[in-house]
């Protein structure tokens, strides 16, 4: 009887043991599956923000792509309008007057340069009619002759450019005559272009006479002329010295010589 009491008891001991591990079995496998399934749902959270972020990396891109294209395309109609702006370069041009003079009895041409020119010429090849020029601006303080003293006496006495109002001419354009209906590159053409002439804070209406050569697709060089023009127009006023000594004739050739080219 003792015997078997024990042997029960042991067997009882056996089933709670048994009973108490498959519990600690079943809970950790619970715990495991609760582990997978997190690191199941994290997975899909992290697949489901790279996706996301792939598509907005991707929205942008061609964004990018987009705005690239439009530029590109606003570009090349802006060209094919005719939108080319050729900028004068300085470097390469200059600006002049040309007047007869007696010196001691002796004919002389004198001649007044500078290189202090501005402006610019909006062209289409295609369409010539089409053209625009900018005012073109030259500052007559820097014109130098081949004589030190008749620069003095030009810039402080003649032209007097030490005034705000007298020290630049600028030429507005206002219209233009006898344009090619086609222009070929390397070909030289001439036409005229009307406007205000503003010398010594006097504006006139004048025409110039040009001679273009378009040298490329993006240069062009030319020559502006206006023959006789009486200064006194401007209220400019020459001395005048006995004629034994000296004369100045009463007009004067205004030039441009002019390279311009697309910056």
């Amino acid at each position: 009887m003792y015997k078997r009491k024990y042997v029960f008891v042991i067997i009882i001991l056996l089933a709670l043991i048994l009973t108490a591990c498959g519990g600690s079995a079943t809970t950790q496998q619970s715990e495991t599956a609760n582990t997978a399934v997190e690191q199941s749902n994290e997975n899909q959270e992290s697949l489901e923000s790279e996706v996301e972020e792939g598509s907005i990396e991707d929205n942008e891109n061609e964004n990018e792509d987009d705005d690239f294209d439009e530029k590109t395309e606003s570009e090349d109609e802006m060209i094919a309008a005719g939108g080319l702006t050729l900028v004068i370069v300085p470097e390469e041009s200059e600006a002049r007057f040309i007047i007869d003079e007696v010196l001691s009895g002796a004919d002389k041409i004198v001649v007044g340069t500078t290189t202090a020119v501005e402006g610019a010429i909006t062209a289409d090849k295609d369409n010539p009619a089409a053209v625009s020029v900018s005012a073109v601006k030259v500052d007559m303080s820097t014109l130098s002759t081949d004589s030190s003293f008749r620069n003095r006496a030009i810039t402080d006495f003649i032209l007097q450019t030490g005034e705000p109002d007298n020290q630049f001419a600028t030429f507005v354009p206002t219209g233009y005559q006898d344009l090619p209906e086609s222009i070929t590159i390397g070909e030289s053409f001439t036409f005229q272009i009307t406007g205000n002439l503003t010398i010594h804070g006097v504006t006139q209406e004048e025409t110039f006479e040009v001679t273009l050569t378009p040298v490329s697709e993006t240069r062009i060089e030319g020559t502006a002329t206006l023959s006789d023009v009486n200064y006194a127009d401007y209220g400019i006023h020459i001395l005048r010295l006995p004629t034994q000594v000296a004369s100045v004739e009463d007009t004067v050739t205004l030039e441009l010589s002019f390279v311009a080219a697309a910056q």
